[in-house]
């Protein structure tokens, strides 16, 4: 039996939580249990409004948190990703709008994927599965946003860099990836250690391959 997926949105568009709740209700692989209007009310919502096996215990996170972008009461979109993502939580961002900056600083962030609120059900499961996979959820507006990323956060590698850096935080080892790429494990190393010293000089270091596997994720590097 394939396993569940639990949901939980945090908007404060009415309309939109009731079209979400028949939405998710007509797709048996996922289960939405909790809506709150802010994330401070989703994490310390009481019992009585969290269904579906949240327990006197606490909060107990959902595999997705689909999270508008700009909320009314004024939260830092990024403020929010982060105390999800303490949580435990995988973060899908909705919006009205596909706004470039907000889009790069809301995946720098942490967020997993960012979608227009006028995308259909399907494409919304799709991100939502991709998520819960452990994969991120890609769509035009990221890619686009990731494309046209000209920050000086984000550092311009050349072909060969971002292929030894994709398969190795893909998991191959050094060797394997030098192997693939048809150059010696020297080489190899040495155009990883140009990425390292790329990402420190943007400010944003990456020790370990999990820190590198992070930033080809926050960089849609993976993309194409």
């Amino acid at each position: 039996m394939a396993r569940v997926i639990t949901v939980s949105v945090v908007d404060d568009d009415r309309m939109l939580l009731d079209g979400l709740r028949t939405w998710l209700a007509g797709v048996p692989e996922l289960r939405l249990v909790a809506t709150a209007a802010t994330v401070g009310e989703l994490l310390g919502a009481p019992e009585a409004q969290l269904p579906y096996g949240f327990g006197r215990a606490g909060y107990a996170p959902p595999d997705i948190v689909l999270l508008d972008l700009v909320l009314r009461d004024g939260s830092a979109p990024t403020d929010n990703i982060r105390r999800l993502l303490r949580t435990g939580s995988r973060v899908l961002m909705i919006s009205t709008v596909p706004d470039r900056s907000r889009i790069i600083e809301a995946v720098r962030a942490g967020a997993d994927g960012y979608l227009t609120k006028d995308h259909d059900l399907p494409t919304l499961v799709a991100a939502i599965k991709d998520l819960a996979s452990g994969r991120g959820a890609l769509s035009t507006e990221l890619a686009f946003a990731c494309a046209h990323d000209d920050s000086p956060a984000r550092p311009r590698l050349s072909p060969r860099e971002r292929q030894i850096l994709l398969d190795y935080a893909s998991g191959l080892t050094l060797k394997s990836a030098a192997r693939r790429a048809g150059i010696t494990v020297h080489t190899a190393k040495d155009y990883l250690d140009r990425v390292k010293a790329k990402y420190q000089q943007a400010g944003r270091p990456t020790h370990t391959k999990l820190d590198l596997a992070r930033r080809v994720r926050e960089d849609s590097l993976d993309a194409g």
